[in-house]
């Protein structure tokens, strides 16, 4: 009889709702553990890079015409490097280069410390960098093209033209493709980088302003994210059909896959990060939603420590910031 009472009185708790049952997604996929400032850097802040070895991270303060150098352990600025709206960035571990891409006077400058060794001319609007690792080479998206350089010599080494400014783009690592957003045209590029052609192209209409993306390798996944409407669209690599599309926080200027959680990191600028669950390569959902800053639209997202940084401007009240996530 006790029981039976018991769990009449439990029917009745959930059911008028006096019961409170915690979500299953209570705990949050990332955690605010620290803010490292930035005081006195003024304006837009766009991409970062790492060094993991020397604990430093680079952000890119386009506005400030600066680098700014944060030491991750000390949690602090420890250097600032001059540029011309410097954009992308790129750490070469082996000879400790910093590449810069300077979109003000379309250079990529390279420096070892504290000092400038030389660097790149003639590259309009230079804008996003990245390594493949493999072949030891660096690819710069910018005005209409994508150029090769050789990071360690920093010569040239190629040209591909484009359809229009490259915005995001991906190496796949277990082939030749090089995956380019082309806002212009709404659409994705398939370049092979063996032969310097375009293999396809990907229409990412009714949406435009593709910037970000990120690439699942393993589930042959592409995701793309457009401003206008915000979504987020997964395309099947292998047959460039569109498998998937579903809303997205706005204004996200930076995207990461994380391999071994199966879920994607979005950074907006409507001052949010937004945490996409692959459920299978085929379905995904908005898994959580963690408020960072207004303006806060790039970041990095560094596996091996389990971290996502966002850079966040100064606005009213609050210098210019590092937000240091850790990722459960």
């Amino acid at each position: 009889m006790i029981v039976a009472r018991a769990t009449a009185c439990l029917k009745l708790l959930v059911v008028t709702g006096a019961l409170t049952i915690p979500a299953m997604h209570a705990q949050a996929a990332i955690e605010l553990m620290d803010r490292i400032e930035l005081p006195g850097s003024t304006g837009r802040l766009d991409h970062l890079a790492i060094d993991i070895q020397g604990r430093r991270l680079f952000v890119a303060a386009l506005g400030a015409d600066a680098v700014e150098v944060v030491d991750t352990q000390e949690r602090k600025r420890v250097l600032r490097l001059r540029g011309r709206e410097p954009q992308g960035l790129a750490y070469l571990p082996s000879v400790e280069h910093l590449l810069i891409a300077n979109g003000g006077n379309g250079s990529i400058d390279v420096f070892v410390g504290g000092q400038r060794k030389g660097g790149l001319a003639d590259l309009p609007d230079v804008d996003n960098l990245r390594l493949d690792g493999k072949a030891g080479l660096l690819y710069a998206g910018y005005s209409d093209g994508l150029a090769v350089v050789d990071p360690v010599h920093v010569r040239l080494v190629d040209r591909f033209a484009l359809p229009g400014h490259p915005e995001s783009f991906q190496l796949a690592t277990n082939g030749p493709e090089v995956y380019i957003n082309v806002p212009s045209g709404r659409r994705v590029i398939v370049l092979d980088r063996r032969s310097g052609r375009i293999t396809a192209t990907w229409d990412v209409s009714p949406a435009a302003q593709n910037f970000p993306m990120a690439l699942d390798e393993t589930a042959q996944r592409l995701l793309v994210a457009t401003r206008r409407p915000a979504r987020l669209q997964v395309y099947d690599t292998a047959s460039g059909r569109r498998i998937a599309e579903i809303p997205l926080c706005g204004d996200a200027d930076d995207l990461f896959f994380d391999a071994e959680r199966r879920q994607a990191y979005a950074v907006c600028g409507e001052g949010r990060v937004e945490v996409v669950r692959q459920l299978d390569p085929d379905r995904y959902e908005v898994a959580d939603r963690i408020d960072t800053a207004p303006g806060a639209r790039t970041g990095l997202y560094v596996p091996a420590m389990n971290t996502l940084f966002v850079a966040a401007p100064a606005r009213p009240g609050r210098s210019a910031e590092v937000l240091v996530y850790r990722v459960r």
